[in-house]
């Protein structure tokens, strides 16, 4: 659908959002609000939207978290909606609670704290109760251990590096590994070569992998018989990475002596050698700030200019402005798109200024910069090729 830009434009909000990031949007050209009708974005934390009607109005999605699986992507896909999300934002969180849980697990706090809660008596008979009960509760320290990471991204490598710090030694695995998250990973990170390899000589294990089809499941029953003995599991990633049922055998058999996940459920309830958080990996101040921070200021340069930073379904695309006259087309992955798009615009009499387009999988995203206004025929005229999917006109003047 062609669209010429408005005076204001209009931000539907499904959770709190942190004031931080809100405030970033400028006054004179936002309106924000929970009870916005017809809004060119949509700013959401957990709210479930895989149901919810997206009205025509919206132009973009800003997930303020890294996962997406509460935005229907696939749908957003069809209309040319990018769905921005803030990876990194929260990571630092994340590897916070992922050594607080190291700790828990490897010196058996949970059980000692549970223990301690229910001795009754004066306090010459809780003394007693303790000195004879904290045998039970022995635990090991952390140095010298090793450390399996699966998953090398953001929260990863922080894990890894603080690992390291604690004198821990760390294996890693991912063969996605980006050069950025490479080049901030410390050298005395030992390369595993498969997942089976980390497997084998881990005695704690952290996962760290987005859900996908390839890694749901990714623990299960023949990756568990490949570990140590009493391995602590732990998982901040996303409950479906590993099957719950696999886990509840390889504690039964004493291959896990404690995993440790931050997704509650009925079938880890009151299990022994089971921690289960209440999904906090996220739950800061800072981790909230961070991200409403980081994905409202990609919508704005989205809205504002068509630039892309950090979405889940489109490429990172970004152009200087060098003329205030702006096209914004998203479009199937398909030959000649951007040939016919400048067919129109030569029909047009619109010169291109400077162009640049850029595909990621099945979806492309083209930025036109031209020396004078765009027409709303010829806008109209683009919306129309086959294979596109939005144009948007984007001028910096009304």
């Amino acid at each position: 659908m062609p669209e010429h830009r408005h005076n204001i434009f209009k931000i539907l909000t499904l959770n709190q959002i942190s004031h931080h990031g809100l405030c970033r949007f400028p006054a004179e050209t936002y309106q924000i609000g929970k009870d916005i009708a017809e809004p060119d974005a949509i700013l959401v934390r957990s709210h479930n939207m895989l149901n919810q009607h997206i009205p025509v109005s919206v132009k973009a999605i800003g997930r303020a978290g890294a996962g997406t699986n509460n935005v229907p992507v696939p749908d957003m896909n069809n209309r040319g909606i990018p769905v921005f999300n803030t990876p990194g934002a929260n990571a630092n969180a994340v590897k916070e609670l992922v050594l607080a849980s190291l700790f828990l697990a490897a010196r058996n706090l949970v059980p000692a704290l549970k223990f301690v809660e229910n001795l009754q008596g004066d306090d010459v008979m809780l003394n007693k109760q303790a000195e004879d009960g904290k045998k039970d509760f022995s635990g090991i320290e952390l140095p010298g251990r090793t450390l399996g990471i699966i998953g090398l991204g953001e929260i990863g490598r922080l894990v890894a590096n603080s690992a390291l710090k604690l004198g821990m030694k760390v294996i890693g695995y991912d063969p996605q590994i980006t050069v950025d998250s490479a080049w901030n990973l410390s050298a005395e990170v030992k390369k595993a070569n498969s997942i089976e390899d980390l497997l084998r000589h881990s005695e704690f294990i952290s996962v760290h992998v987005p859900l996908l089809d390839s890694t749901r499941h990714l623990i299960n029953d023949k990756s568990i018989k490949l570990m140590k003995h009493n391995v602590i599991l732990l998982n901040f990633s996303r409950s479906t990475i590993v099957d719950e049922e696999a886990v509840l055998t390889g504690i039964a058999t004493n291959k896990i002596k404690t995993y440790v996940n931050d997704f509650p459920s009925q079938k880890l309830q009151h299990q022994r050698s089971v921690i289960t958080l209440p999904h906090i990996g996220a739950s800061t101040q800072e981790s909230e700030e961070n991200c409403a921070v980081m994905v409202v200021d990609q919508l704005i340069d989205y809205l504002q200019n068509g630039n892309i930073t950090h979405t889940v379904n489109f490429p990172d695309i970004q152009m200087e402005r060098e003329s205030p006259y702006r096209m914004a087309v998203a479009n199937a992955n398909v030959p000649n798109i951007v040939g016919q798009i400048s067919t129109s615009m030569a029909k047009a009499g619109l010169n291109i200024h400077n162009m640049i387009n850029k595909s990621r999988g099945e979806m492309a995203f083209t930025l036109v910069d031209v020396d004078s206004p765009v027409p709303q025929h010829a806008l109209d005229e683009i919306a129309a090729i086959a294979g596109v999917l939005m144009a948007r006109y984007l001028p910096l003047t009304q």
